[in-house]
């Protein structure tokens, strides 16, 4: 007899948005149902949130096209993001010195479940 999975995972690697902003849109979601989580990101004004509801969209379609999931009772079971490569940049000052600028990057996770009823 198969094992029946029960949960659908999405990533964006690499995605060119400060770790540390992109977890505080990631942190809203977590825990929430797929509809709510949706509804969430889409009210919130923040640059991480239409990155973040992507990856959600891809996690529900994974759940749906390859593991025949209900959109309906999903939920978001786990929701993080990684710290990427850091973009090394530097900007002229004055008396000909330069400073560095840390282009930081990101790897958002994002891994959807059915809920046990």
């Amino acid at each position: 007899m198969a094992e029946q999975i029960s949960s659908a995972k999405a990533e964006a690697r690499t995605v060119r948005i400060a770790p540390r902003k992109a977890r505080l849109v990631i942190d809203l979601i977590r825990g929430k149902s797929v509809a709510e989580a949706l509804a969430i990101l889409q009210f919130t004004p923040r640059a991480a949130s239409p990155i973040v509801e992507k990856v959600l969209r891809s996690a529900i379609a994974n759940a749906e096209h390859n593991y025949d999931l209900e959109s309906a009772n999903l939920y978001v079971s786990e929701a993080y993001v990684n710290e990427g490569a850091t973009l090394k940049r530097f900007r002229p000052r004055a008396k000909g010195v330069a400073s560095p600028i840390n282009k930081r990057t990101s790897h958002v996770v994002v891994v959807v479940s059915e809920k046990n009823d």
